[in-house]
């Protein structure tokens, strides 16, 4: 798929695409800078960090792998958004490395919503737990915008719809509980290339697509 028709695909939809670089060269990632695209997803610290040096510095950077708590200095100076913040451990990593930047580093929580065992996430318990904890509340350089989760990788339609459903609702019980007056608690990043249209259909607010734009990954 060409980039300017994924662009135009999501015209009529709240929907931002990060575009998935992770193991792209450079000039591919220029590339679709000059085309417009500003937002792209990266899963290596050291690609990430190696990548911010080379390349425009308007990028929106996303960190979207698992996070090491070790790694995440390496990345806090520039990261526009981190959508892997899967235990409080992290989220407390990152706000350490922030305040060090004298940064506040947007998050998404990630959440575990396929059923496929090597997922990393919350529940919605554990999140809880994380938000009312006495750490979070005195976090004063990272913001929780919104959840992240994947489903499963399964030609069932219906179930991956049930899943990102399920995180739509987790989305909704969070802003009503602890982010009713914060309109910046907006985003749901949900859906890759095998299954953003029904994300879409179910409320994405953003897209992580690498394969179908890029090709497959070598």
């Amino acid at each position: 798929m060409k980039l300017e028709d994924l662009h135009e695909e999501l015209k009529a939809t709240n929907t931002r695409l990060v575009a998935v670089s992770k193991t792209k060269p450079n000039e591919l990632i220029q590339d679709f800078y000059d085309r417009g695209q500003r937002d792209f997803g990266e899963n290596r610290v050291q690609e990430l960090a190696d990548k911010f040096e080379a390349l425009p510095k308007d990028i929106n950077w996303h960190f979207i792998g698992h996070l090491q708590t070790n790694k995440v200095k390496y990345i806090a100076p520039f990261v526009h958004l981190i959508h892997s913040v899967d235990r409080l451990k992290i989220l407390k990593e990152v706000n350490k490395r922030a305040r060090q930047n004298e940064r506040v580093i947007d998050c998404l929580l990630q959440f575990h919503i396929a059923e496929e065992e090597s997922k990393f996430g919350f529940d919605l318990a554990e999140a809880r737990e994380a938000m009312e904890s006495e750490t979070y509340q005195k976090m004063e350089h990272v913001r929780i915008v919104g959840v992240m989760g994947m489903a499963t990788f399964t030609d069932d339609h219906d179930k991956v719809r049930r899943e990102f459903q399920a995180l739509r609702r987790i989305f909704e019980q969070l802003k009503q509980d602890y982010f009713a007056d914060q309109p910046h608690f907006k985003e749901i990043s949900m859906g890759m290339s095998g299954d953003y249209k029904i994300a879409i259909e179910e409320g994405s607010t953003m897209i992580r697509i690498g394969s179908i734009l890029f090709g497959p990954r070598k």
